[in-house]
């Protein structure tokens, strides 16, 4: 039978630069196997501009660690070798590697153009707020360190619409460039009037020698890397044509079991709607919409109506296409989209998205072995385990919700036949202590369950026709199952 899938997030934001990060998840394959992790999504893998940069400051996407360029050879994480390695380690383990691709934007370039520009409004980039003006920019790209290996494409001021330094005067803006068939591209979200623009120099996909070469460099890295699918970045800020026909182009590639997955970062359910129906449906997208809800739980405590947790979430209305998560890098503790789910609400969100039917659920690493940098926060390992382990054994079958209460809900899953053992039932508060009297089946008559979160001491017994009371402390979470040596599936 087929197994519940999930995937991690294999990155937080302040990993050490030691650039053994490739090694690291090589070596842990077998384990993150072991937990019922299946499928990893690995960050950026492209040289960025510093040695140090997360990868999303991209320079060369044609360098995976192996040209001495922008201060080394090897990227934050590795080498290209390393990163070979390190992906067939983990097919070995019948882990999946998605890899985290840029194609918004590019960085570091190698010399300066002078080309004509005009300055927009930030909060409206569709307000011209100058004539066209000379300006001196970062936009010639010509990879000396790699020269034409993999591709001779070298990229210039006519490959990109938009950038936000004018190095002649030293000054920061928003500009875009001037010149025949130059505009942003029409088809992205329409934040701040238009948000193609995000940051560096902005990849112009109305270009059509631009879009080539993309497409060529996602195929060149498929070939090179052997991976089972991507996850793209800030999509909303890319011609969402150009993600339908880039979707298409790598699935006829390697075949329908490709996976992608999107950053499509808006929470309004409309939006991520019609982004859907412009790809095709090819990609699934991160519930943004979701994460917001899980945040805003965990900040009004007893206030929020945990019975309405998932309305106008992607996973409601597209579970078949929502990956679900609680928190990554951008929004984890000071970074881009800061948004980090409290402590004491975390191991409910993760139940939320674990141990239920629908959603492709994503464990952060961050969560999972904590966060460096000038902040640590120390991971959740010992009670991710007990909800992974939940997840990969005993959270199967029919589902039936009891969401009756603003601030105690509950749910159970029947289990399989194939799976003897499977099914719990789930409580989740956010006020007092509480209880939920749940159905999960005649057959279970007499069976003792315990809560596998150790929240609660005492056993419970399923009364004879199929029913019982399942308790869970005041802002806690109880998954209540048969004890762990009573069950076969291990």
């Amino acid at each position: 039978m087929k197994r519940n899938h999930t995937m991690m997030q294999f990155f937080e934001w302040h990993l050490a630069a030691d650039g053994k990060h490739w090694k690291r998840l090589a070596q842990m394959a077998p384990e993150l196997k072991a937990k019922g992790i299946d499928s990893v999504w690995v960050p950026p893998v492209t040289k960025a501009i510093t040695p140090e940069d997360t990868g999303y400051g991209v320079y060369d996407l044609y360098d995976l660690g192996e040209f001495d360029q922008k201060g080394s050879v090897r990227t934050k994480y590795g080498t290209k070798q390393e990163l070979v390695d390190a992906i067939a380690e983990c097919q070995k383990n019948g882990v999946a590697v998605y890899v985290d691709l840029v194609m918004n934007h590019k960085a570091g370039a190698d010399e300066k153009e002078v080309f004509k520009v005009i300055e927009v409004d930030p909060n409206d980039r569709l307000k011209e707020i100058s004539k066209p003006f000379e300006i001196e920019g970062w936009t010639k790209f010509t990879f000396p360190g790699r020269g034409n290996q993999y591709s001779s494409f070298k990229w210039s001021s006519e490959h990109f619409n938009g950038t936000d330094f004018d190095a002649r005067k030293e000054r920061n803006g928003i500009f875009r460039i001037a010149g025949e068939n130059k505009n942003w591209n029409q088809n992205v979200d329409d934040e701040f009037g238009n948000y193609d623009y995000l940051m560096f120099a902005n990849i112009d996909y109305n270009h059509p020698e631009v879009r080539k070469e993309m497409l060529q460099w996602g195929k060149w890295l498929i070939d090179t890397l052997q991976c089972s699918g991507f996850r793209l970045d800030a999509i909303k800020h890319i011609n969402h044509e150009f993600i339908k026909e880039f979707a298409a182009e790598m699935l006829r590639k390697r075949g329908q079991d490709f996976y992608i997955v999107g950053e499509f970062w808006n929470s309004n359910l409309d939006a991520c709607r019609e982004f859907l129906d412009t790809v095709d449906y090819q990609i699934d997208l991160f519930d943004v919409s979701l994460h917001y809800k899980l945040h805003e739980a965990s900040l009004a405590g007893r206030d929020f109506d945990l019975s309405k947790i998932f309305d106008d979430t992607l996973v409601q209305t597209h579970p078949t296409h929502a990956v679900t998560f609680v928190d990554n890098h951008d929004s984890q503790p000071h970074e881009a989209l800061e948004s980090w789910i409290d402590d004491w609400f975390k191991p409910s969100a993760y139940a939320l998205t674990l141990l239920r039917r629908d959603g492709y659920p994503v464990v952060f690493y961050g969560d999972y072995y904590g966060i460096g940098g000038p902040e640590p926060v120390e991971g959740k390992k010992e009670i991710l385990d007990i909800l992974l382990s939940a997840r990969y054994n005993i959270a199967y079958g029919e589902q039936e919700d009891y969401f009756d209460h603003p601030n105690t809900i509950g749910w159970v899953r029947r289990g399989l036949e194939e799976l003897p053992g499977s099914g719990c039932a789930v409580v989740v508060s956010n006020g007092d202590d509480g209880e939920k009297r749940m159905f999960v089946g005649e057959h279970r008559a007499g069976e003792v369950w315990t809560d596998l979160t150790h929240s609660c001491e005492d056993s419970i017994t399923i009364e004879k026709d199929g029913w019982a009371t399942f308790h869970v402390c005041g802002g806690g979470l109880s998954v209540w199952a048969l004890p762990d040596e009573d069950s076969d599936t291990k």
